[in-house]
């Protein structure tokens, strides 16, 4: 399988991951409005990740911030479950955004020469 397939399958998956959290997102509008709002975000990205499936060099920078965001949420996620401010189940989303950062990075497409 050569790079660009991977990374139009990578960027498939997690798109319809993110986008799969408009459930959550809708449940819990009322009890976590936070929360709502950010997962507002990440549906939002995980279209924009679909769309990015068709010209994947072209859409650099959306990779490459979807990489760099979820290394910076999996930080601070991380940072809450050590000090206890979240439960320690959410550890899992924490290797969740660590692998999409990195599998992202990896397949990143080479800058333009």
């Amino acid at each position: 399988m050569n790079r660009t397939l991977a990374l139009k399958i990578v960027l498939g998956l997690v798109g319809l991951l993110f986008i799969a959290l408009i459930y959550p997102l809708l449940v819990s509008v009322r009890q976590e409005p936070a929360l709502s709002m950010m997962l507002s975000l990440y549906v939002t990205l995980g279209v924009f990740l679909l769309l990015a499936i068709r010209n994947p060099a072209a859409n650099r920078s959306l990779i490459a911030f979807t990489a760099w965001s979820s290394f910076a949420h999996a930080a601070l996620m991380g940072a809450q479950a050590w000090l206890n401010m979240i439960a320690h189940r959410e550890l899992i989303g924490v290797a969740v955004l660590i692998v999409i950062g990195v599998a992202l990075i990896a397949l990143a497409p080479p800058k333009p020469a």
